[in-house]
């Protein structure tokens, strides 16, 4: 793999870490801190475009990501994250849902566990998958952005339907 570059984003949430390469994103995740990084730091194109589009994101200007992203997991990981990125902005998706999605249905925990391995926070919205219920269940990043999150994108949309 090429050179790997990271930048931060300080987000309305919190600050953001970025990793990629010259060919797509490799994680998003929050950090509780920036690392301090000595002497010159190396940002690729794809991670300056990733700054730009989550920056759009959060002032409320972009409502699909177009960078490139690079997953690395099982088959099913993979089924699964893709299935994430169909949910449109503003709505949401069950559990069961993606699981029917992913052609396993009976798979729901299986989904829930994949959701919550998913490095490309934001740009692969987990953040949308809910409950059958309705309710908010785990967010690697903290149930309050997940929250923040979709209400962010609720003030947003021009749909106000709430599921698939």
């Amino acid at each position: 793999m090429n050179n790997i570059s990271k930048a931060y984003y300080n987000s309305p949430i919190g600050i953001i870490e970025i990793k990629g390469t010259e060919e797509g994103i490799l994680s998003i995740l929050f950090e509780e801190e920036i690392e301090n990084n000595e002497g010159t730091v190396y940002v690729s194109e794809v991670v300056k475009d990733c700054l730009k589009q989550l920056d759009e994101y959060f002032t409320g200007r972009r409502k699909e990501f177009n960078v490139n992203y690079i997953f690395e997991g099982t088959d099913f990981q993979k089924k699964v994250w893709n299935a994430l990125t169909s949910i449109p902005f503003g709505r949401t998706a069950t559990y069961k849902d993606i699981a029917e999605a992913v052609g396993s249905p009976k798979a729901v925990r299986a989904v829930g566990s994949t959701n919550s391995k998913n490095l490309v926070s934001i740009i692969v919205p987990c953040h949308r998958v809910i409950g059958t219920n309705g309710k908010l269940t785990g967010y690697a990043g903290g149930l309050w952005r997940k929250e923040w999150l979709l209400n962010h994108e609720k003030k947003y949309s021009s749909s106000n339907e709430d599921n698939l």
